[in-house]
Parts: C-alpha cells; sequence; structure tokens
C-alpha cells in the first residue's frame, strides 16, 4: 500500500524546499514525519528531483507520488510520450505494461477509452492514483497485461507495449524474446485483439534483428533527444507486406530534424574529397544505417563509404552538424605536434584505427574551444585531418 501521507501539502512543500539537497545526508538526518520513513522521504525527493526535467508535467503538478528510482529510469521522457502520442489514435487503446504510466497518461488523450494493466502492485496503485489527480480517466488494471487481452472480449484500435529489458542479474538484454513480456511469442494474440501494434524498445537493438524476430512491421521510428538515441518505436499492422518505412527524429531544444526512408533507397552514393562544408549525422541517422540515402536525399557527397561523413561545396540542409572547412591535411604525426601542441580543439575519429584519447595524448590537444578537428580515411583510403568552424 502506497502512504498517502506523502501527498500533505506540509510533506509536499518540505520536498520542494530541499529540492536541492543531498539525498544520502537527507536520510541520515531522518524524516521529519513521523508517519514518513527517511527511504520514502528520500523515494519522493529524487522523484521530483527527476521530474523537474524528465516530466515536467508531473513536477508542475501536486500530490503526486513518485516510484523507486529503478522504475523512473525505464520510463519514458514526457518528450518522448509526447512523441509517441502524436503516432496513434483511434477509440479504444490498451497498455499492457504500464509501469510508472507516463506513457499511458499522453497515449489517452487520443483514444475515447484507454486501459493500463500493470503487474506489479505497488506501481499500479501509485498510477491509479496520479491518473486520478491528473484528470485522467484511464481506466487501471492490475493484472498481467497478456491475461487481461487472452481474457478480455474487447478489440482494440492500439495495443501499446514496453517490454522490461532487464535480465535476472540485473543487465541489459538485446532481443525481444529476452524480454517480458515475449512479444514475438505472444503475436498471434495480440494480433487476435487489434490490428496495430506499437512496441517501445532499448536503442540498443539490432533493428535488422528485431525486423527478424517480429512480423508486419510497417515502420520504426528512431527517437533521439538532443542527439542522444532515447528508444527505438516499432509499429505493427496485421497482414502488412510491403516495405518498412525507417524514420528518424533528433529532437533538440529549438527545432527537431527529422529524416526518413527505405533500405531499397540506400543505393551506393558519389564520394569525394572535403568540399567546402563538412557535415556529420545525429545520431538517429546514424542508428538508422541509411547512409547513402542521407547524402542523395541532401545532395551531398561521401569521404568515404565507411566514414559517415558528408561534403558539399555549398551549404545545405542536413539532418546533424554542419562545419566550414578550414584546412585539410594528411595525417602526419610529427608535423600535427608542431601544429596542435597545446591547443584546445574538439576531436572527432570517423573510420581511424586510433581512439580519441590516443590522439589527445600524441598530438597534445586539450579538449575544447571553438575549432573542431575531424580525423578520418578519404575516398583513397588515406588518414586524413580536417580542421573546420561550426555553422
Amino acid at each position: 500500500m502506497i502512504n498517502h501521507t506523502l501527498i500533505e501539502p506540509e510533506v509536499e512543500n518540505f520536498l520542494r524546499k530541499n529540492l536541492k539537497a543531498d539525498i544520502p545526508l537527507l536520510i541520515l538526518k531522518g524524516s521529519p514525519f513521523p508517519e514518513i520513513t527517511a527511504q520514502e522521504m528520500a523515494i519522493q525527493l529524487k522523484g521530483l528531483q527527476v521530474a523537474e526535467k524528465k516530466f515536467p508535467t508531473l513536477y508542475e503538478s501536486q500530490r503526486l507520488i513518485y516510484p523507486p528510482q529503478l522504475n523512473l529510469e525505464q520510463t519514458s521522457s514526457e518528450i518522448a510520450a509526447k512523441y509517441k502520442a502524436e503516432l496513434i489514435s483511434g477509440e479504444k487503446a490498451i497498455d499492457i505494461t504500464g509501469g510508472f504510466g507516463i506513457d499511458s497518461f499522453f497515449l489517452s488523450k487520443n483514444f475515447k477509452d484507454f486501459h493500463y494493466c500493470e503487474l506489479n502492485q505497488e506501481l499500479t496503485e501509485i498510477a491509479q492514483h496520479n491518473f486520478e489527480q491528473l484528470n485522467s480517466q484511464i481506466q487501471v488494471h492490475n493484472d498481467n497485461g497478456l491475461e487481461y487481452l487472452a481474457n478480455s472480449g474487447n478489440y482494440w484500435s492500439w495495443i501499446y507495449t514496453d517490454p522490461a529489458r532487464r535480465d535476472d542479474h540485473g543487465g541489459k538484454v538485446f532481443r525481444f524474446t529476452d524480454c517480458t513480456p515475449d512479444i514475438p511469442s505472444n503475436l498471434e494474440l495480440l494480433f487476435s485483439k487489434s490490428d496495430n501494434i506499437l512496441i517501445k524498445s532499448s536503442p540498443i537493438v539490432d533493428i535488422s534483428a528485431g525486423i527478424n524476430e517480429l512480423k508486419f512491421v510497417a515502420e520504426i521510428h528512431i527517437v533521439a533527444i538532443n542527439n542522444e538515441v532515447k528508444e527505438l518505436l516499432w509499429i505493427l499492422k496485421k497482414g502488412f507486406d510491403e516495405e518498412i518505412l525507417i524514420k528518424t527524429i533528433n529532437i533538440g531544444k529549438k527545432k527537431s530534424e527529422i529524416f526518413e526512408g527505405k533500405k531499397s533507397d540506400d543505393e551506393s552514393a558519389e564520394l569525394s574529397q572535403p568540399l567546402a562544408y563538412l557535415y556529420e549525422p545525429n545520431s538517429a541517422v546514424m542508428k538508422s544505417g541509411l547512409f547513402d540515402l542521407v547524402a542523395r536525399k541532401t545532395e551531398t557527397k561521401k569521404l568515404h563509404q565507411h566514414s559517415h561523413l558528408y561534403t558539399s561545396e555549398k551549404l545545405v540542409n542536413f539532418p546533424g552538424r554542419k562545419f566550414q572547412i578550414t584546412k585539410i591535411k594528411s595525417f602526419n604525426v610529427k608535423y600535427l605536434k608542431k601544429k596542435f601542441k597545446d591547443k584546445k580543439a574538439n576531436i572527432t575519429i570517423r573510420n581511424f584505427s586510433e581512439s580519441v584519447d590516443s590522439i589527445r595524448k600524441k598530438l597534445k590537444i586539450k579538449d575544447g574551444g571553438s575549432e573542431y578537428i575531424f580525423f578520418t580515411t578519404n575516398l583513397h583510403d588515406e588518414k586524413i585531418v580536417i580542421t573546420c568552424k561550426k555553422v
């Protein structure tokens, strides 16, 4: 049972006044409220600290309860949950792995009837309480999502699931069959209850392997936030037998970069020596593997088939970082030591045999500054060094 004393105004005021407090120190001091343990206070304080950046809508709300830190880590951010909510809508939907309920809360806004299933009783109680405080009409079930589906007479517009990705020893898993629930083994059940399934997976899942495990994959969305891939979204449609569309989005603070395509369109791109501008794809595009297609769609050329750096004579719109090239040199350690010693620069390695740390030690380059140096390989398999300034 959750401790409802945690939502009393004086408790919430105390937590918000101590938002920046050191949590271990707070535990040592003990709880100032006799009905609340120091550990319970610590969980709520950590929840508020995470919510301030990860779930701003929850942070700005009152009388909410937060789960332990592991559940917060496994939960989608508000930004990612809102992106999912743009993808699906309809009459009736269900989240069969509800967890803390962030995805359910935002997805439910696009459905007349939305159901949440969660096997963990504490998480279910927390979600139920929070949904009520947030004026959400989600129907909550403390039940195994697959069993609830099997026993329900409902036919759903969409089924959503975020399978647990940690094994019994706390490690991470890379295949859908190693997750809980095992989606590939239960696809027949899922498609007997809906024509449409949305699955969230870890960014470490290999796209080709995931396609081989699942059926009827129509779209794969690669979602990055501030150039870090956070999750993969798999849209499955019953009977779909056309080519899969891969969509990438990099959600930034000011704007989002969107790029999409199909593997069949990823034909060989033209190679070139570095021209006036250099481009580095964002992390979502890198995860997609559509390296030749991005060159053709942006009218750029690749430096090397395996370098994944692009160039053009005129500045173009590109899904990633853009640079103006100032110098191009061959990789000569003796010469570069004289040129770069004690200089500050940002270093990137692409299709190069040495690490960033190794380069910094060899050439005595300090981290930082406004200059960007790329160590890479050109179309003639020669090691080159490209100095740039960011556009």
